[in-house]
């Protein structure tokens, strides 16, 4: 027997309609490439996605066409979100951090026959066009007024020009809640990067998980400024669940350094950011040395490569931000787990709590988890079994776009993450290291994460990576590479006696070795194939 409710399609349009009516006055702010700040509605919002809409059609775009973009978080970007969804074909948002052959691959491999982009990425757009056949037409993301005198872009023109030509005249269409809506790829690390294909379902359901109180706790109350970027898994979906809670919303642009960030955050009043350890570090660093604090904001989520319990510490204990730990993947939309206390934990000391909370924390509902053994059997969730991290749910993706290779899903229906982690028996998960980049020791595993941050628990590491190298007797030992606090020093073994009595001895670093900067993925993470490479030939006893 079926139920008796009404069947509606969860489609991505209806967020946007539903902030347009139930929260029209709300405003969604946005520093622009080409300079100053842009303000308007939900409402007006809605109105430009829809006469972006019409745009599209009248370009002969249809159900299923990718549409591309290169762009940063703008109201620009946050139309096209909605915009090309809403007439059921794919927004393709690709990160233009990139390798320039990366993005050739990623365009090609996607067909996409549109491509809009910011301003500040016309020269590399301008390389792009030749050896980019499928796109037939591209939009510059700003007024016509900025718009090159001499280009060679097919059929170029700018994204005002197209929208001025149509009016708001349009109905949002229902389809199938199983229709792409978003497609994402992954950076790529290892080999080209892989294509993940969200679907309107998926995507309003994961927007409607993070704004769970336990998960994200996203409110009408709050002012949302997701510096995560929107080419980068949708922003962790906050320009879905800031409108469909109604929370007004801050897009900052291009504006990515400290001092940009901080003064909308001020002007704007934010209370919640999200973005990855890179970014709140150096942010860390300029409140410190300016004596700063923030007025209005109260708490960040922190993802994308693991948050160290120092950063956690000194923005609860000097900035009154509260930080929370969050894990996820391009597969997973991103969010997974997000670290907030229970009840049966508020009676626990403050380092108990501590230690909680710097885990990448419980499931949240919608994607169920476990850890399994090399013969593929479950371990215990007892905080000390460690093992491959398995995940499923509405929002985990089933196969890549277009791929010709065998999936990541077992045979019963799990993704296969690439981590390893523990799940103690209060459902805390602990990613105890990538499965590629854990150090097998003398039959051992060591955990690089683990050791990273503990490196930057010192005042004088600004970053730190930690990779197996070469060993005679042990098969591998940790490296531990480590950029300097400007203006201060320290010698290696300063660092080495920094990690005794920290961790057990066989987890110890074996040597130090100083660099400049560390080479980053185009998301922000830790390039350890790259520093795998560099240090090639580093052997230890």
């Amino acid at each position: 027997m079926l139920g008796l409710m009404m069947a509606q399609p969860l489609r991505v349009a209806t967020i946007i309609e539903h902030a347009a009516k139930w929260h029209a006055d709300t405003e969604i702010v946005s520093r622009l490439p080409e300079g100053g700040i842009h303000r308007y509605t939900y409402a007006a919002a809605n109105a430009r996605s829809k006469q972006l809409a019409n745009a599209l059609l009248r370009l002969g775009i249809e159900n299923g066409d990718r549409v591309g973009t290169l762009a940063w978080n703008t109201h620009r970007h946050f139309e096209l979100y909605y915009g090309v969804a809403g007439i059921g074909a794919v927004c393709h948002t690709i990160n233009p951090r990139l390798f320039p052959e990366q993005l050739v691959y990623i365009i090609n491999h996607a067909e996409d026959r549109l491509l809009f982009f910011d301003l500040t990425f016309l020269p590399l757009v301008a390389r792009l066009a030749s050896v980019c056949p499928t796109v037939e037409k591209w939009v510059l993301m700003a007024g016509p007024e900025h718009l090159p005198a001499h280009s060679e872009l097919p059929g170029l023109c700018s994204y005002e020009d197209l929208l001025a030509a149509e009016t708001a005249d349009y109905e949002w269409p229902s389809f199938d809640e199983n229709t792409a809506c978003s497609l994402c790829y992954t950076s790529g690390t290892t080999d080209q990067p892989k294509g993940v294909l969200y679907s309107h379902r998926s995507t309003l359901l994961h927007a409607l998980g993070i704004s769970l109180p336990d998960a994200l706790g996203c409110s009408a109350l709050d002012v949302i400024m997701p510096v995560v970027p929107m080419f980068h898994v949708n922003a962790w979906g906050l320009p879905y669940a800031a409108p469909l809670n109604g929370a007004k919303l801050v897009l900052p642009g291009a504006g990515m350094d400290s001092a940009s960030l901080f003064e909308l955050m001020e002007n704007e009043s934010v209370t919640f950011s999200a973005g990855v350890p890179t970014i709140w570090l150096a942010l860390l660093q300029f409140m410190r040395e300016g004596q700063r604090q923030f007025s209005t904001l109260r708490r960040t989520v922190v993802g994308g490569s693991s948050c160290p319990p120092a950063l956690m510490k000194a923005f609860e204990n000097e900035l009154h931000v509260t930080i929370t730990h969050a894990w996820g993947m391009t597969e997973t939309s991103p969010l997974g787990t997000a670290s907030r206390l229970q009840a049966q934990q508020q009676t626990l000391s403050d380092e108990e709590k501590d230690a909680l909370l710097a885990t990448q924390g419980r499931a949240v509902f919608g994607v169920d988890m476990k850890i399994v053994g090399d013969d593929g059997q479950e371990l215990p969730h007892d905080g000390v079994a460690f093992g491959d991290l398995l995940v499923r749910g509405p929002w985990v993706v089933r196969d890549y776009f277009r791929s010709h290779t065998p999936g990541e899903l077992t045979a019963d229906g799990w993704f296969r993450t690439g981590d390893v982690a523990t799940i103690d028996p209060d459902g805390f998960m602990h990613i105890t290291d990538r499965s590629k980049d854990v150090i097998k020791s003398g039959g051992e595993w060591i955990s690089s994460i683990d050791l990273e941050n503990l490196a930057v628990a010192h005042p004088a590491v600004a970053e730190a990576a930690v990779i197996g190298v070469p060993s005679a007797k042990w098969s591998e030992r940790p490296l531990l590479v480590v950029v300097r606090r400007p203006g201060m020093d320290v010698s290696a073994q300063e660092l080495l006696d920094f990690f005794k009595g920290k961790v057990a001895r066989f987890c110890e670093p074996d040597a130090v070795e100083f660099v400049d900067q560390l080479p980053h993925t185009a998301t922000g993470k830790i390039l350890k194939t790259q520093l795998r490479k560099d240090f090639a030939e580093y052997s230890v006893e």
